[in-house]
């Protein structure tokens, strides 16, 4: 089957093109024609070796962690699904590969895709919604009345998670260019702060939630617009050790993510504010609630650009320059 192959890390020469077999199945696996699948931030920083020491995965590896396709076959101990089956993704951790013509995955990361949407428009959805919705819901508790900034509202985590926001009844603020105001007005932004020309910090005060995805200044300087008891959650980083643990990481990783992340921690215990870090896991049953919202009209995709499977590697690089609004999407059946 085609797939886009990393051959080696943090080098460009690492990713080909070429030929994989197709995925075995486990006893509670689907296997997935893969008809569109989402590019995200995290494929590149795959590539580069940016994730090695908490994902260490065996190398050639196939990228691709969001995927959009039909069930064609289902492994002995499936219940959920059938072939046929119209369905949606992001894949275990463990299991990426949506980059391919096929990919296998354990049942209770899958979801029926909303009827409402396209294969492209529903592979944009899983990973950047589940973030969403694992940051917003389980770590935050976020509720109706209280008030949230959310950096980065035009990326793709960021246009789910003001939806979302909303949705819950939050006060929405966020960051974005000049030519992405109306975007994140449009997706129920209240407070849209053009990082270009103003400073969040000098605006925003008395917040209970800051959903950050930038690196370390955008984040210490976070702690500074939130109200003691509030919540500075980060999915870029550093990891805590209350991941470590998540993840069974051995003992050496969880000190290293302590010491990684002792700095932050710190500054935000001086404020009253607690710090966590989310690196968002593959939950079919949220997914399947989310599901629940898109055909509502409650979440809307955005996408970007739509690239085809033979320029998987381009779509990655336009990924990699930090402009996309909202996802970049390769369609497998173009």
């Amino acid at each position: 089957m085609r797939a886009l192959i990393l051959d080696r890390y943090g080098r460009k020469d690492g990713l080909r093109l070429g030929d994989m077999p197709e995925p075995e199945l486990r006893d509670r696996d689907v296997l997935v024609a893969v008809h569109a699948a989402g590019v995200n931030p995290l494929d590149a920083k795959i590539a580069a070796g940016e994730f090695k020491l908490i994902l260490p995965y065996r190398l050639p590896l196939i990228l691709g962690n969001d995927v959009a396709g039909v069930v064609v076959r289902t492994g002995p101990g499936v219940r959920r699904f059938r072939p046929g089956d119209q369905v949606y993704a992001r894949p275990d951790k463990d299991r990426i590969g949506a980059f391919a013509d096929y990919i296998a995955m354990d049942e209770a990361d899958v979801a029926m895709k909303p009827n409402n949407l396209t294969m492209v428009e529903a592979a944009s959805i899983p990973l950047v919604a589940l973030t969403a919705w694992q940051a917003l819901i389980e770590v935050a508790g976020l509720k109706k009345g209280q008030k949230i900034f959310i950096h980065a509202g035009s990326g793709g985590v960021g246009t789910m998670a003001i939806q979302l926001a909303r949705h819950i009844g939050a006060t929405v603020a966020t960051t974005t260019s000049t030519a992405n105001i109306d975007l994140v007005k449009s997706l129920g932004a209240d407070i849209v702060i053009d990082y270009r020309k103003d400073d969040f910090a000098a605006i925003l005060s008395d917040y209970d939630v800051v959903l950050n995805s930038l690196g370390k200044d955008a984040l210490e300087k976070s702690l500074t617009v939130l109200k003691p008891g509030g919540r500075l959650i980060s999915i870029s980083g550093p990891p805590d050790p209350a991941f470590g643990r998540e993840i069974g990481a051995n003992f050496v990783m969880r000190q290293t993510m302590r010491a990684l992340s002792a700095g932050i921690r710190r500054k935000a215990a001086r404020r009253g504010v607690r710090y966590a870090f989310l690196f968002m896991r593959a939950n079919g049953r949220q997914l399947g609630e989310i599901t629940e919202l898109v055909e509502a009209g409650v979440i809307r995709p955005v996408v970007d650009r739509v690239f085809p499977f033979e320029a998987a590697r381009e779509a990655l690089a336009y990924v990699e320059t930090g402009r996309a609004r909202g996802k970049v999407v390769i369609d497998g059946q173009a």
